[in-house]
């Protein structure tokens, strides 16, 4: 009987490697990163164009109505700032520079083609 567990353990061990170096393989890429670009409001952005210095205000109202702040790069590449702590919003973070250019520190991250940032420092640029 403890031969016939051992081998079942065993074999169950043999099968859940390949599961467990596929979900270590899907784990996206991490790497610490300085960004400059512009904080800019994802739906404005994306549905209309509308960025820059006269878009400010309206960004703040979608951001305080829960649109989320994004920031664009100087690659052109969009970055959507998240946090490793649960429930931990970016957007109070970002409002303060609302359409205005920042230098951000961080770990970047990109998954399914999402670029992402876990902001460390936040500072307007010039």
């Amino acid at each position: 009987m403890l031969k016939r567990i051992l081998a079942t353990t065993a074999l169950l061990a043999i099968c859940a490697l390949p599961l467990a170096a596929q979900q270590a393989a899907a784990a996206p890429a991490a790497n610490d990163m300085t960004l400059t670009g512009r904080v800019i409001d994802m739906n404005c952005y994306a549905t209309m164009g509308a960025s820059g210095a006269g878009h400010k205000t309206c960004a703040v109202a979608c951001a305080k109505a829960g649109v989320a702040l994004a920031i664009l790069g100087s690659d052109g590449n969009i970055y959507l700032p998240v946090s490793s702590k649960a429930t931990d919003p970016q957007n109070p973070r970002l409002e303060p520079f609302a359409e205005g250019r920042v230098r951000v520190t961080g770990t970047r991250r990109l998954s399914g083609g999402m670029h992402t940032i876990e902001i460390k420092t936040i500072a307007a640029a010039t």
